[in-house]
């Protein structure tokens, strides 16, 4: 997937990595988040590429839906909230989720002049608001800004749960995000761990091949209907939000909003594929040992386990409390320990519809912030 960007862009860019100028704000991750973000960033008057830009791991747009598997269909996928100013026209339910959200985020980029500088890999981020935060990359670029959003999502941070004898198991192993097709199990029996909708849709699409597979949970499907209710979006909201500015870890989604028991899904529950077998006790060379005692021979384990809000490249700065979470404020965005980084696309923002609200309000702190006489008086009299 590529996106055309114009001569002016890619000047722009080069203008800024070039200079020493501080920026006002750098924005980390072109996912729902991130471009949010920057679009109410232009909306208080911050000019792209001189007073903030947007940095990108990835060679084009699309942030991490771009690695999703084709066979992850935009029907199959979870809905995706509009960034704001923009309507998100219903594209054909069979085309993978991967073209689509690549093909929109890249419209948008374009429609607003998103300032978005990439390939640019972030290694670490070192600094203050008072000294300004340094953000490097890991080729050794560097830019410095007054303040930081950082909206790089968890795709980088895969989890693997721990097992005994799991690095024995002579099979393969393999998570969510290097899954590629079904196909690639054929002739295998295939395990499937995780409770979480990717697990569900892995093991039906490998049903559909005739691929002999086995669930493993570590508590009962919490299976739900849809609910009616609007406000029910808000409860699992402010309940994930409780968390975090309580500086705990911010819990699964699953664990919060449970399984929708879709038609499509009610048909999986009731062939038997989508029937857990319990939690892992262990494994042998070929075999996995479920908790109730029994064993089963298998060849693949696909992890669907989930994944950890992304944020090594931020340890220097400190942010964790003593039970490993973060603290964050009343706005659900702030870092209570260091003021002038913003988290967005983590806790109850790393759903799309969460993680539009989260950049717009990460952009308003931002905003709000460097208007403060102190950080005001460090800005540089002339722009790039």
């Amino acid at each position: 997937m590529t996106v055309e960007t114009s001569t002016d862009m890619v000047g722009s860019a080069a203008n800024v990595e070039e200079s020493n100028a501080v920026l006002d704000t750098i924005v980390i991750g072109a996912g729902q988040a991130g471009l949010s973000a920057a679009h109410h960033l232009l909306r208080k008057g911050l000019r792209p590429f001189e007073d903030f830009v947007v940095l990108d791991s990835n060679d084009g747009p699309g942030g991490a839906w771009r690695h999703r598997w084709d066979t992850l269909t935009f029907d199959r996928a979870h809905g995706l909230h509009p960034l704001p100013g923009m309507a998100f026209d219903t594209p054909d339910p069979k085309e993978p989720a991967s073209a689509v959200v690549a093909r929109y985020y890249g419209s948008y980029e374009d429609h607003f002049d998103i300032p978005v500088i990439r390939p640019f890999k972030v290694k670490k981020v070192t600094g203050s608001i008072g000294d300004g935060f340094t953000v490097t990359a890991a080729d050794g670029r560097s830019l410095t800004a007054r303040s930081l959003i950082n909206a790089t999502g968890t795709w980088d941070k895969p989890h693997w749960p721990s097992y005994p004898g799991q690095r024995e198991f002579a099979g393969w192993q393999l998570h969510t995000r290097d899954f590629v097709a079904p196909e690639e199990f054929l002739g295998r029996r295939v395990l499937v761990v995780g409770g979480g909708t990717s697990a569900a849709q892995f093991l039906l699409q490998l049903a559909d091949l005739g691929i002999d597979t086995l669930w493993s949970t570590r508590r009962d499907p919490q299976w739900r209907t849809a609910p009616k209710d609007k406000s029910w979006g808000i409860e699992v909201e402010a309940e994930v939000n409780d968390r975090t500015r309580s500086g705990l870890p911010p819990r699964s989604v699953v664990s919060v909003t449970g399984l929708p028991l879709t038609d499509f899904y009610t048909a999986g529950v009731e062939s038997g594929v989508l029937v857990s077998r319990g939690g892992i006790a262990g494994f042998g060379e070929r075999s996995v040992r479920f908790a109730d005692g029994s064993e089963e021979e298998i060849d693949v384990v696909l992890w669907a386990t989930g994944f950890r809000a992304s944020l090594d490249h931020l340890a220097p700065l400190g942010l964790r409390e003593p039970g490993g979470g973060i603290l964050m404020g009343d706005d659900s965005v702030s870092v209570v320990k260091v003021p002038g980084l913003f988290l967005v696309g983590y806790g109850a923002s790393a759903s799309t519809i969460g993680a539009t609200r989260a950049g717009r309000a990460a952009a308003v702190g931002a905003a709000r912030l460097l208007a403060e006489p102190v950080l005001a008086e460090r800005r540089p009299v002339a722009a790039l």
